[in-house]
C-alpha cells in the first residue's frame, strides 16, 4: 500500500480510471487548473508527462514546485504559475488534457464560475480531454440552502457554487464538447454530491 501511495499520491479516483483506460498518455501535456499541492500530479510527474498548472495560492504553486523538482527536474520553475483560473498566462490550445479537480465549485457567482469554466477551457486544444470534478446538487435536489443563485450552504456547512445536469449537459453543448463519459455522481454520506464530467473539445469547439 506503501508503494501505491507512493506511486500515485493522492490521486482523484476518477481521474485514476482516464489513467487507466488510456485516455491520458504519456505523449500528453497535462494542464492541472487549479493544481493545489500537485496531489493528482504525482504520477504524472515521476513517470516524466509535461505538466504545467496554476493556482491561486503561492504556497501551493510552492510545494508543487518543490515536488516538481524533486521527481520531474526537467521541468522548468515556471511550467507552475500563481495566477487566477480566469486570467491565466497558459496560451490557448496549449494542453491535450485539462485537469479541474474540486476547483470551479468555489466560484462566487455565476460571472466567476462562467470566467473559470472559460479558462480551463480555451487552454485545452480542439481534441482535448477535459476532466472535471465539481460539487452538484444531482442525487440531492432540495436537500440544500440556497444562499443566492446557484450559490447553495451544504449540509455539511460549506458554502458551494451547485451545477446540475442540465446544465452540465447545456455547457457541454455550448462548449462544443462530447461527453466521454455519462455523467457520475457521487453522493458523500448525505452531506454533499460531486460529479465527474469528462469532455472531448471537439474541432470547432469554443476557444473561451
Amino acid at each position: 500500500m506503501s508503494n501505491l501511495a507512493e506511486q500515485f499520491g493522492a490521486i482523484d479516483i476518477y481521474l485514476f480510471d482516464q489513467l487507466l483506460r488510456g485516455r491520458i498518455r504519456p505523449d500528453m501535456r497535462v494542464f492541472d487548473a487549479g493544481c493545489g499541492n500537485g496531489r493528482n500530479l504525482v504520477y504524472l510527474l515521476r513517470e516524466g508527462y509535461d505538466v504545467c498548472g496554476i493556482d491561486a495560492d503561492p504556497r501551493a504553486i510552492a510545494e508543487v514546485r518543490r515536488l516538481a523538482a524533486a521527481l520531474a527536474p526537467h521541468l522548468p520553475a515556471d511550467s507552475f504559475r500563481v495566477e487566477r483560473i480566469e486570467a491565466t498566462s497558459f496560451p490557448d490550445g496549449f494542453a491535450d488534457a485539462v485537469i479541474s479537480s474540486a476547483v470551479l465549485h468555489f466560484a462566487c457567482d455565476d460571472d466567476q464560475f462562467h470566467a473559470m469554466l472559460r479558462g480551463t477551457w480555451r487552454v485545452l486544444k480542439p481534441g482535448g480531454l477535459f476532466f472535471c470534478r465539481l460539487a452538484s446538487e444531482i442525487g440531492m435536489e432540495g436537500r440544500f440552502q440556497r444562499i443566492a443563485g446557484r450559490r447553495f450552504r451544504l449540509l455539511d456547512g460549506s458554502d458551494r457554487y451547485l451545477v446540475d445536469e442540465a446544465m452540465l449537459l447545456r455547457l457541454t453543448d455550448e462548449l462544443g464538447g462530447q461527453l466521454l463519459d455519462p455523467l457520475k455522481t457521487s453522493v458523500v454520506q448525505g452531506q454533499r454530491s460531486m460529479t465527474t464530467w469528462v469532455v472531448r473539445k471537439s474541432a470547432g469547439g469554443a476557444t473561451s
